[in-house]
């Protein structure tokens, strides 16, 4: 499914399904204001991983599923992330999901702004977490570390899709020890995927995407891979079959002189 309406969530909401883990992804300051009914809170914009060495994965992947075993995620559970918008926060969430293996996740269409913009009650109160055992087997074919891309680029067999600003992407806003991009990245800016709140339809995405060719290997980066976990989902969405997303992202690639830069 990998996006849910809000009238769809307000239904299971509605019906007390008990398998629906709701997880609200912002700051807690946000979330404390009002949040969709049920949703816990983590922020998820604090988990970010930006060393993917074979031992950075290894230790990734022992802390994602502590964090997911402690938000309640278990293997019966349907989860629903959101964001503000159709954000980079509740897609990393799915993503995390996708990697453990777990295929019953889907993140809010229009987040709360368009939950509330179809006139749907909020809360304020705090909702506590019910810790479960989360045993997810992580899918490597959907991450790629610093060496994916590296092998990639020498076989010329990938398609390196960045997420950032354009200013990023050119060099002129940096934010890392060097600027600039992953030679032969080609650069969709996240923004694009949406229209004010919510995911543009299929359409328009289809032709901002249409020269990446559908057959082809993707992988998307960002800075931190949040709003390369955007464009994933929305790769995902479109129906690439072979999309992985960089995990360390620019803040790794950008802070190591072993790996070229191109501007």
């Amino acid at each position: 499914m990998l996006v849910i309406s809000p009238q769809d969530l307000a239904a299971r909401i509605a019906r007390k399904d008990k398998s629906l883990l709701i997880v609200d992804a912002r700051p807690f300051g946000d979330y404390a204001q009002g949040h969709v009914p049920g949703a816990v809170n983590i922020d998820l914009m604090q988990f970010h991983w930006i060393d993917t060495s074979k031992d950075g994965i290894r230790q990734f992947d022992k802390q994602t599923k502590i964090l997911l075993s402690n938000i309640g995620v278990s293997k019966s559970k349907f989860v629903v992330f959101y964001d503000g918008v159709s954000g980079p926060s509740a897609a990393r969430g799915v993503w995390l999901l996708l990697y453990f293996s777990h295929g019953k996740v889907a993140m809010l269409d229009g987040g709360l702004e368009g939950w509330k913009a179809n006139g749907l009650t909020v809360e304020t109160r705090t909702n506590p977490f019910v810790h479960a055992k989360f045993e997810g087997r992580p899918d490597r074919k959907i991450l790629a570390g610093y060496q994916t891309i590296k092998s990639a680029m020498k076989k010329n067999r990938a398609m390196v899709l960045d997420a950032r600003s354009k200013e990023e992407y050119d060099g002129t806003a940096a934010r890392a020890a060097r600027a600039g991009h992953v030679p032969g990245a080609v650069n969709i800016d996240w923004n694009d995927n949406i229209n004010g709140q919510a995911f543009k339809d299929k359409a328009e995405l289809e032709s901002m995407y249409a020269d990446i060719p559908k057959d082809a290997e993707v992988i998307t980066y960002c800075q931190g891979g949040y709003r390369a976990a955007n464009s994933f989902i929305v790769l995902k969405m479109l129906g690439y079959k072979n999309v992985r997303m960089y995990l360390g992202s620019w803040g790794e690639w950008g802070n190591r002189p072993d790996l070229p830069v191109s501007k």
